[in-house]
């Protein structure tokens, strides 16, 4: 069985330093498998999703980011 994430009992504190999409991403998909696998308790399932959430929305906030550079470079090269 694979190891599980450690559980994180609080969102990221606004002086923690955002990850990358990637190992947002990557912690994203090994909490998920965690939440599939089960055998945790209540308390732990609980922090698992609500880390998962946290890292959903870092996915999210990286990717709208993406489209707004991109939006703003096509529109540079259609007024070019």
């Amino acid at each position: 069985m694979p190891p599980r994430p450690e559980p994180r009992s609080c969102p990221m504190a606004s002086d923690e330093i955002k990850p990358s999409y990637e190992a947002a991403r990557e912690e994203l998909i090994e909490v998920v498998r965690a939440l599939e696998t089960g055998g945790t308790t209540l308390e732990e399932s609980l922090a698992l999703w609500e880390r998962g959430e946290k890292l959903a929305t870092i996915c999210q906030e990286w990717l709208d980011g993406a489209r707004q550079r991109l939006d703003a470079a096509m529109a540079t090269d259609d007024e070019g």
